[in-house]
């Protein structure tokens, strides 16, 4: 009985140890004129752009394997990171995402900000990310952008989306119309070409709710804000950004910091029960964003979930890691491929929750619920609907290049750019 046992999981682990990309991207560019559109990529919860100073020793997008950004630039790819709050809520990453974009000062917006108790203005950015974003080329064209977004990343591109197609109303309501951020007016959904979520929280993360059990949401956020308070108000933040000004707690030259203003801007920040990032990262936080976005049918939509875990060869009642799992995603995933219950939560979680990439569900990943869906067809990709990319195998940090080769993160991100750069040009 042991000995099958052992035969059964080691065909498992052998089935599942590489790094598999999922799909095959379409080579054919057939109906499609000779417009490119810029790639920026989002980072995830805890992550930075190429502006940062710890980029130059460790990439987000590469890790350990290469500097993507660059890899993608030497084939051609026109492409950049764009650098936002690590730990800051959904709303105010968007924020700062469309400020660099168009190199603008960040407006968090008026009734967003009086709402949450924080500063409404961030930093300026005296340079675009885009040249002339939704302007229109010589050819007729409107200049769009493809976003890309790994795992909390694809959240906030998605929200940067619903607002430029829908705008908010709060906004519109409480702000003259002389001093609103275009951000909030909407029309503007042509703005952007395609949305492509990789390991993203779509609808949250059990593991979101296993933090809040063990009573660990509330210690990591005063240990997180504490290390920003003593780190992000020195020099030193220009090598780990927080991007934490609308709380007071970014260095800003020549201004002093005292005791007691970093003691108030933390409890502000722990005060917050909406706009922080534990909240977007459930499944109530997800349930809210989904509720409030739409899909526009000029966009397309794409979806990456990668799955580390198996069957329990001995209980086949729950999922376990694979020998091939980064160490410090090991426990997480282990913890997530037995949650299969929570009364609490919008979402009916049952066992179908269970498969992970080690910090978020496949079914999480996979597409908004309640959003239109399609499987990946490479003969009929149409926007205005999520297309769901096959399941590929390996864990979160392997999506960004950590624990693969250099060759085999390139074919994954070179399949899905050919694939995005094959598509017709939509209105």
């Amino acid at each position: 009985m042991f000995q099958s046992l052992v035969a059964v999981w080691v065909s498992l682990v052998m089935a599942f140890v590489s790094f598999v990309p999922g799909f095959v991207a379409p080579a054919d560019r057939s109906g499609k004129d000779d417009k490119s559109y810029p790639y920026i990529f989002v980072h995830g919860f805890l992550g930075w752009g190429e502006d940062e100073g710890i980029d130059q020793d460790f990439s987000y997008w590469g890790a350990t394997s290469c500097h993507l950004m660059q890899k993608l630039r030497d084939q051609g790819i026109e492409c950049r990171d764009a650098s936002v709050g690590p730990f800051s809520s959904n709303w105010d990453r968007a924020c700062e995402l469309y400020a660099q974009l168009t190199g603008t000062k960040v407006d968090y917006g008026a009734a967003h900000s009086a709402q949450h108790n924080h500063l409404r203005y961030g930093r300026t950015y005296t340079q675009a990310i885009v040249d002339d974003w939704g302007g229109v080329d010589e050819n007729g064209h409107l200049n769009k952008i493809n976003l890309i977004g790994h795992s909390f990343g694809g959240n906030t591109i998605r929200l940067l989306q619903g607002l430029l197609s829908k705008g908010d109303a709060a906004e519109i309501a409480e702000t003259d119309p002389d001093d609103i951020s275009p951000l909030f007016t909407g029309g503007k959904s042509n703005y952007i070409n395609s949305i492509t979520t990789i390991c993203s929280p779509n609808n949250g993360t059990t593991l979101a709710y296993i933090a809040d059990d063990l009573n660990l949401i509330e210690i990591g956020e005063l240990a997180l804000f504490l290390y920003a308070a003593v780190m992000g108000r020195s020099p030193i933040n220009g090598y780990v950004d927080f991007h934490l000004e609308q709380f007071g707690l970014t260095y800003v030259p020549g201004e002093p910091t005292t005791v007691n203003k970093v003691y108030k801007a933390i409890s502000v920040i722990l005060d917050q029960k909406y706009d922080n990032v534990a909240y977007d990262l459930s499944c109530d936080g997800a349930k809210a964003l989904n509720d409030r976005l739409g899909l526009d049918d000029n966009v397309y939509y794409f979806s990456y979930a990668f799955r580390t875990t198996v069957d329990d060869p001995v209980t086949g009642k729950a999922q376990v890691a694979l020998p091939s799992t980064l160490a410090i995603l090991r426990p997480f995933s282990e913890m997530m491929g037995i949650y299969k219950q929570n009364p609490d939560a919008p979402y009916p979680i049952d066992e179908t929750w269970t498969p992970n990439d080690g910090l978020v569900n496949v079914v999480a990943a996979q597409y908004p619920f309640d959003d239109p869906h399609v499987d990946y067809n490479a003969e009929d990709i149409q926007p205005g609907i999520w297309n769901v990319m096959p399941l590929s195998t390996g864990d979160h940090g392997n999506a960004i290049g950590i624990g693969v080769t250099e060759e085999a993160l390139l074919d994954y991100y070179m399949g899905m750019i050919n694939m995005i750069e094959s598509l017709p040009i939509t209105d």
